[in-house]
């Protein structure tokens, strides 16, 4: 693994950075980077971290093995499926090999869209996302929760009569409770997202589900804590974010045995979170 550290240093978006946020309350994209052997942190964000880890060791591997399930699902996009066109939706700091680099490394055309409202995020997107000099990079403030007024930001950006690939990894964990009237806030706006698909389009995404008893506390704890909730989703209900669509194979799945390769976390190291792509017709 490489040291995040070195690649992203704080003075290169220190400038840029907004006033007013609040480092009083952890925030799960700033979490997510120190389980990930970044910086881009606060002290608060490192004790949330530390305390979920304690409950649950396995979250420093789901970290990283995301990570690399996420690398996979770029290189079968931009390559085997011939997709163009990027829409990460929920993307959160910067990090190595980022959804940009991967896709323009298969096909240097591509143009990516990411989409984000934490304001630290943004900040860092501004300063470290760049683009190959033959496929574009940009960056939208907006917000899942509100998918028609992000959509209509993200048409300006992408050309939708042609295939786009929608990325939602590990978002949908904030959004809605899929205990509280069938998922049905959760499942409103993944429905939205695929009507919005162009036929050959893809949705790719990944969710962390309530498999392991561990994790399952852990996340407990962390919800109390007055950091934005996530919540973990049962297999089944992370399958029906694809109705209507066509499962690549091996359809859902765990996301270490997605496509695995010779990368660390390529198979092999057992995740609770499950991922799949879907195309539509």
């Amino acid at each position: 693994m490489s040291n995040e550290d070195d690649a992203f240093p704080w003075t290169e978006a220190g400038d840029d950075l907004p006033a007013g946020i609040d480092t009083s309350i952890p925030v799960s994209a700033r979490i997510w980077n120190y389980w990930l052997g970044g910086k881009d942190f606060y002290p608060v964000d490192k004790e949330a971290g530390d305390q979920f880890a304690q409950l649950f060791p396995g979250v420093f591997d789901l970290a990283r093995a995301t990570r690399y399930y996420i690398a996979r699902v770029v290189r079968y996009l931009g390559g085997e499926a011939g997709i163009r066109q990027f829409l990460d939706i929920g993307t959160g700091l910067p990090s190595h090999d980022n959804t940009h680099e991967i896709a323009q490394r298969v096909a240097p055309r591509s143009r990516v869209v990411y989409v984000d409202n934490d304001p630290l995020v943004l900040a860092h997107a501004r300063a470290l996302l760049t683009s190959n000099v033959e496929g574009t990079t940009d960056y939208i403030d907006a917000d899942l929760n509100h998918p028609d007024a992000l959509l209509s930001i993200a048409r300006q950006k992408l050309d939708f009569s042609q295939p786009v690939a929608i990325m939602l990894m590990g978002i949908l964990g904030h959004v809605g409770n899929p205990g509280e009237r069938d998922d049905e806030v959760a499942r409103s706006i993944v429905d939205k997202l695929k009507a919005a698909l162009p036929s050959g389009g893809y949705l790719a995404l990944y969710e962390a589900t309530d498999a392991d008893p561990a994790q399952n506390e852990a996340t407990r704890l962390y919800n109390e804590s007055g950091a934005e909730p996530y919540h973990l989703r049962r297999r089944e209900q992370i399958a029906r974010f694809f109705d209507g669509l066509e499962l690549v194979e091996p359809g859902l799945t765990p996301i270490q045995d997605w496509h695995p390769d010779h990368s660390p976390f390529g198979n092999g190291t057992e995740v609770p979170a499950m991922g799949g792509v879907a195309r539509k017709a």
